[in-house]
């Protein structure tokens, strides 16, 4: 398997890389109604046996193909580009190569009582792209376990997730629990990606 971290598999459940500013993202969310998060289903339909019980507003998303990726801009980038552009920007320039791509970029909702089902991410990307979580809402009584560790979120305490381990998430708190998600494919990682 190839590197995930500087010609090193990842070996912990998460990296944290401290506070990152969220609150225009917040407050864009925020003044979002529920039709936007109903929108678009990708994500909902593809990974249904996992996704199921969440809800996503697609900023940014790949097609399937590997290595040679296509990126499109979705219509959440309309909505919330320009709030979660800055925050993308400030994590890869403190913690990873320049000059790579933005696979992915969602805000991924798990609405009280729901759940992620356990799995792996199994898309050849995940291979080299760095999962990077920023927790935008989220309450005490949310459980993430990732491997066989529980990871703590906080709002704005962003972290790259392992999702080469197993990994789930259960939403038993009174808010829904929201976290704004991005892979980054560092530029020598796979150099066919456009």
């Amino acid at each position: 398997m190839q590197s995930r971290t500087v010609g090193l598999i990842m070996q912990e459940p998460a990296k944290y890389l401290g506070r990152i500013d969220c609150a225009g993202l917040r407050a864009g969310v925020r003044a979002l109604g529920d039709a936007a998060w109903l929108e678009d289903q990708q994500r909902q339909t593809e990974f249904r046996n996992v996704h199921s019980e969440t809800q996503s507003i697609i900023l940014i998303f790949c097609d399937a193909v590997w290595p040679d990726v296509t990126v499109a801009y979705r219509s959440g980038w309309n909505l919330l580009g320009g709030a979660a552009a800055p925050i993308m920007q400030a994590i890869v320039a403190a913690h990873y190569p320049p000059g790579g791509k933005v696979l992915r970029a969602v805000l991924a909702r798990l609405p009280v009582g729901a759940r992620i089902g356990r799995h792996r991410d199994t898309h050849p990307s995940f291979e080299f792209a760095h999962r990077i979580h920023v927790p935008l809402e989220t309450n005490d009584d949310v459980t993430f376990i990732v491997g066989t560790n529980r990871i703590l979120t906080e709002v704005g305490l962003a972290f790259e997730l392992n999702n080469q381990l197993p990994h789930q998430v259960r939403n038993e708190g009174d808010q829904d629990r929201i976290h704004f998600i991005f892979d980054y494919l560092p530029p020598t990682a796979a150099p066919h990606a456009a």
